[in-house]
């Protein structure tokens, strides 16, 4: 059983979940693997570093490119338009996780 990452700078993550404040630090426990979940605020206090959405593009890239698996995605941005635009990029991440895996197929 993996890891559970909570990206929020104010919320704070619940119970048996790894709370991270900013898209580098989810994105560094991602690349090490054995990340099973990851939900994601959008709005982190400094858009400068980064946003939640900045995780979903590196998940997307790793997932195309790297072969990376991805974990269960979920957004807790309170966000509107933002929290639309990181669905449609997890539906895009399952897009490519299974169309790269039927080819292996």
């Amino acid at each position: 059983m993996g890891i559970k990452v909570w990206l929020d700078d104010v919320r704070p993550a619940p119970d048996g979940w790894k709370c991270v404040q900013w898209p580098q630090e989810a994105i560094e426990l991602l690349a090490r693997g054995n990340v099973s979940h990851i939900s994601l605020d959008h709005d982190l206090g400094d858009d400068t570093r980064g946003t939640g959405y900045d995780v979903l593009l590196w998940i997307e890239q790793a997932t195309m490119v790297g072969g990376f698996v991805p974990p269960v995605i979920t957004v807790h941005s309170a966000n509107v338009s933002a929290r639309q635009k990181m669905i449609a990029a997890i539906a895009k991440i399952q897009r490519i996780f299974r169309s790269k895996n039927l080819l292996c197929l």
